[in-house]
This record gives structure tokens, sequence and C-alpha cells, in this order.
């Protein structure tokens, strides 16, 4: 790349970074993102490089294939039930041991080896996160459906100047237990009580596609109400409405815009946040 390519990359950047600097920017972090060191390295140095341009950037990150290396360890067989997790009393100790402990440790210790400051916060501290038993179609067992979140102890981290890494476990209302809560949705709901100006979900995908089964079909931008037509007439892949529901609520609460981002693509975050073309879907209110 010429000199004069990477001044005109760094100049495209500038209003993007007055645009988001002072303003809270929530990442959901999972999936692909998580499994390669050379993405997690890419991820991470993102982070750093917007919490230093100004940015307070919010971490909430998933954990399932770390979850289910420690169910193997035990010889416990994952169960999933209606396309989610089946989480009994052996399995909700593994989860919270791995997502508040090794899986939110590591990711601070790479910010920090990263040069940034960081802090792991699970979603019982301070009742950040607090749930009652999910109920519905089936039985999950210790899945939590979020009654409130109380942004509190992470407003207090970003005006120390950390980065908050949240894993989500949430406090129990209605029994002495914490649940296990689907990322996606804290992310949104966490998103929606902070008042943040992006909330980006890292996926296993481009983005949203127009054809789930065409990968070139990727929609760069798309409002709250042409979603319902789009998930009417199958475009949308099943493991993609539940993110769309978050996002639908996310939107409607009062968060900016939302980024589908592909976790797969290196420095995904800087390209949609600096750069005025962005990657992967926005969805915008209207």
């Amino acid at each position: 790349m010429s000199q004069l390519n990477r001044a005109a990359i760094l100049s495209e950047a500038l209003p993007n970074i007055q645009r988001y600097s002072g303003k809270t920017v929530v990442v959901k972090y999972g999936g692909a993102a998580m499994e390669s060191d050379e993405l997690r390295a890419a991820v991470i140095s993102d982070i750093v490089l917007l919490s230093y341009v100004g940015l307070r950037v919010v971490v909430v990150h998933g954990g399932g294939k770390e979850i289910n290396a420690m169910l193997d360890m035990i010889g416990k067989e994952p169960k999933f039930v209606g396309g989610l997790r089946y989480t009994d009393r052996d399995t909700m100790d593994i989860v919270q041991m791995t997502l508040c402990g090794r899986t939110g440790k590591d990711l601070c210790a790479r910010i920090t080896r990263a040069g940034g400051r960081s802090i792991s916060l699970s979603g019982i501290d301070g009742a950040l996160f607090t749930a009652r038993k999910m109920s519905g179609k089936y039985d999950w067992g210790y899945v939590g459906e979020l009654e409130k979140v109380d942004p509190h102890l992470v407003e207090v981290a970003l005006e120390a100047g950390y980065i908050p890494v949240v894993s989500t476990v949430a406090l129990g209302t209605d029994d002495d237990t914490a649940y296990n809560i689907n990322a996606d949705t804290a992310a949104a709901e966490l998103a929606a009580a902070m008042g943040a100006e992006k909330l980006i979900l890292l996926t296993d995908v481009p983005g949203l596609l127009r054809d789930k089964d065409d990968p070139d079909s990727l929609i760069s931008e798309i409002t709250l109400s042409e979603i319902p037509a789009l998930i009417k007439n199958g475009a949308v892949g099943k493991g993609m409405v539940p993110k769309l529901d978050c996002c639908v609520t996310a939107l409607r609460k009062g968060v900016g815009s939302i980024g589908i981002l592909d976790g797969r693509a290196a420095h995904s975050i800087l390209v949609e946040l600096l750069t005025d073309e962005g990657i992967g879907t926005m969805i915008i209110e209207g």
C-alpha cells in the first residue's frame, strides 16, 4: 500500500472517529472470531485502538466452544433443546466457571497485552443482569430470561478508563441460582440500557442476506420496517431470526444503529466504524 493510500484511509477515518468519540459501542464477541488466534488478535487490537481514540467500548462475550470443551473434560454430553443449550445444574456450574472465569479473564489478559486496560465483569456482579427461569414451549433448565439490566458497574469501569468485558451469566430473582443468558440478548439489552450509539454483533456469516444460500446477496443497510417482510418470505435463516429480534428490541429502546458483521473477516469492527462504506449489514430505525 502506498503512503498516499494510507493517508487517504486515515483521512476517511477522522470524521468517523469524531462521530463516535465519547459514545458507547457494545460489541458482542463470539463464534468464529473467538476460535482463531489470528482473528482474536485482530478483534482485540480493534477494541484497544477504538478505546485509545476515545470510544467507550464494552465487550459482551459468549463462549460456547469453551463450554463444550469443559463439558467434554468431565464426560458430559452437551444437550440442545429447540436450538438452545439445555442447562442443568452441572452444566450451569461449568457455564459460570468458564464464562466468568477462564474466558473473561483470558480476554482481559489479551486486551492488557495489546496495550489496553480491561476488567472482567459477570452479570452477577452488582446485579448487572437479573433474570428468572425462561418459560416457553420447552424446559431449558437454568436458562434465564432477563428482567433487568443495571449498567452502573459498567459505567464506573468506563469512567475509570477500563474496557469492560462482560460475561452473560445473570443473578436469579426467582431462585437461589445463576442463569445462563443468550449473549445476543444480553448485548442488545445492555446496549439499550446504556443508550449506546452502536451495537455490533460478530457472526459467522457476511451479514444479513436477501438469499440465505447466496453469500453475495448481502444487504448493506436495512430499516426496522423492512425486516418483517424479509423474515416472512423465508430469506432469513432460522439462526438469524433471534438475532434480528434482539436488534429490533435494541433499536426500539434507543440504540443508534446496529451492525451485523462477519467475525471471520479480520478488523471488521474497524472497517464498520471508521470507514464510510462499512462492512456487513447496518440496521437503522425507520
